[in-house]
Order: C-alpha cells, then sequence, then structure tokens
C-alpha cells in the first residue's frame, strides 16, 4: 500500500503538506481492504511524514509513504511476512511540465479497462493496482498522447492513470462516481469542495464515454497532476481547444490556497 502527498513552499516551516491526515486515513483504510496490518496509527504515520519532509530540507516535495510485506515464507499466503514501511521524500515540480496548467494535455482513451469489482479493490490504493495505471499511460505515450483515460468494466468512464476525471457540461462539473472503479482521489475532495464554494453544481454520476466528447471543458485532477486541462481528447478537440473559465477558477483558487495567497479555510496544509 502507498500514498503519494504533496508539500509546497511555505513561510517560517520547511514545507506545508497538503491533506495529510485525509492521506493517512485512506492509506489506514486500503490496509484494512487487503488485510495488511499496519501497526501503526494515524498520529504516528502523520508525524513520520513531517519527520521525513524535515529531515529532507525540500520546500516543494512529493511525499511517498510506503507499506509493504517484507519476507517471511514463500508463496502466495503472506500471513506470515512482517510489514514494514518507510517515507520517501524527493523535489518535485509540474507533473505534466511547465506549460501543461495553461495550455492543457492531449489524451486518449485506452483500450485497458479498469478493475471489474471483483478482481482487485479499486478503493485501495495499491501497488498491485497501478500495473494496469503503467499499462495505460505507456500505450498513451505510444501514441502520442501525454496520458489516458480508462473506461471501466462496464464501459464507463473511470479515471486517468493517475488522475481523476471532471468534465463541464453546460455549466455543471461532472465525475465519475466511486462505483466507477476510480480511486477516491484526495485532491478531487478538493476540486468538489471549491467547486461547491463557487456555486457550482457537482454531479457524481455514472458517465459514457461520449459525454466526455460533448464537454465544454474537460480537466484531471491529483497529487502530481493537481488540476490539468485537458485540450484534446482522441485527437477531437475539447470544447475551444484551450482552457476554459470553471477550469480556470478552479486551478487559481487551488494554487492561492496551497501557495499561501489566501488564507487557508478548509484546513487542507499542515506545517512540517
Amino acid at each position: 500500500m502507498f500514498e503519494g502527498l504533496r508539500g509546497y513552499p511555505a513561510h517560517g516551516c520547511v514545507s506545508a503538506v497538503m491533506q495529510l491526515r485525509p492521506h493517512m486515513r485512506r492509506m489506514l483504510q486500503s490496509c484494512r481492504i487487503v488485510n495488511l496490518p499496519l501497526r501503526w496509527s494515524e498520529d504516528e504515520l502523520c508525524e513520520a511524514v513531517l519527520a521525513t519532509v524535515r529531515a529532507n530540507g525540500y520546500a516543494s516535495c512529493y511525499i511517498r509513504p510506503l507499506a509493504l510485506r517484507g519476507y517471511g515464507q514463500l508463496g502466495v499466503d503472506p500471513t506470515h511476512c512482517p510489514v514494514d514501511m518507510t517515507v520517501i521524500v524527493i523535489e518535485h515540480g509540474a507533473h505534466f511540465g511547465a506549460e501543461a496548467a495553461e495550455k492543457g494535455i492531449d489524451m486518449g482513451t485506452s483500450s485497458w479497462r479498469r478493475m471489474a469489482p471483483d478482481t482487485l479493490p479499486a478503493m485501495a490504493k495499491s501497488a498491485a493496482n497501478y500495473l494496469n495505471s503503467q499499462l495505460v499511460i505507456l500505450e498513451a505515450r505510444a501514441n502520442g498522447f501525454a496520458d489516458g483515460i480508462a473506461l471501466d468494466a462496464q464501459g464507463h468512464v473511470s479515471e486517468g492513470s493517475g488522475a481523476n476525471v471532471f468534465a463541464v457540461v453546460d455549466g455543471v462539473l461532472h465525475t465519475p462516481n466511486i462505483g466507477s472503479s476510480i480511486l477516491q482521489g484526495i485532491t478531487r475532495g478538493c476540486v468538489v469542495q471549491l467547486a461547491r464554494d463557487a456555486g457550482l453544481e457537482v454531479r457524481e454520476v455514472t458517465m459514457p464515454r461520449e459525454l466526455l466528447y460533448c464537454a465544454d471543458e474537460l480537466f484531471i485532477c491529483g497529487t502530481a497532476a493537481e488540476i490539468t486541462p485537458v485540450r484534446s481528447l482522441d485527437r477531437k478537440q475539447v470544447g475551444a481547444g484551450a482552457r476554459g473559465p470553471v477550469t480556470t477558477h478552479l486551478q487559481a483558487e487551488f494554487r492561492a490556497l496551497v501557495t499561501g495567497a489566501k488564507p487557508d479555510r478548509h484546513g487542507w496544509l499542515v506545517r512540517a
């Protein structure tokens, strides 16, 4: 099991970690789903993250807590394998490059489907699930796209290789619901909150693929991707082919909160 968090430059501390407790709570939930007995509490996980950020000293960073089973016995049964944990911190900037936040990226619908609900648990942030993500992005890059959008086992929109999907249609923000084989993204939750702060209607729904082609705006979001507009999907232009007003507003509001330009009204940042 693992998590991905982000730290942002902040005055008076090494870094401000975004949504620390929700990430650590999700890690504990992931471990519970797959029967991995994690012996550390939420408080202990949070302190381990903050201590590692302080020790590395990176103001802008990506943080990777990782819980794994060590060697205890061979075979598929992991019962007697000890559970170890590590926290990795690296310097990190713009995930899709400096221009992507403004100009957007090109994406393609993947031939690889997300996991059916009776195969692997999509709600668990498990390294096993991310082989699927690797296949999605490798196919996308081979076809000249920055990333891919995967459909679920029923052919409905699921998510990107490592980010959630949002579509603006007639002023309403649509995103796949948790039954669509998505990871319930922490940044996804932030986007929903910021949209509602702005008075936008948000619908978490089962999304047909063709709704994406009808969208006025399309963007993906995640800890690494933040909020990244999509300018084309399957070589079809999205809306006007440029970042739209809803995406622009959400990006600006998100950026203002994580950089301290506006007060942290939702309590998303924890100083390290």
